[in-house]
């Protein structure tokens, strides 16, 4: 069975979180880190995952 997580993506420059999303746990266990577009930044940056608060 998946285990099906949402995680928030935050930009690495700005620090804001611009992206709400679901991994599966069980196939990635370690963190995701993917270019995202940031409307603050209007770039594209890398975006990590960062804990559920």
């Amino acid at each position: 069975m998946a285990i099906k997580r949402s995680i928030r993506l935050e930009c690495e420059k700005c620090k804001e979180i611009n992206y709400l999303t679901f991994k599966n746990a069980k196939k990635h266990p370690d963190k995701i880190e993917l270019n995202k577009y940031c409307p603050r930044c209007r770039q594209v940056t890398k975006h990590k995952e960062t804990k559920k608060k």
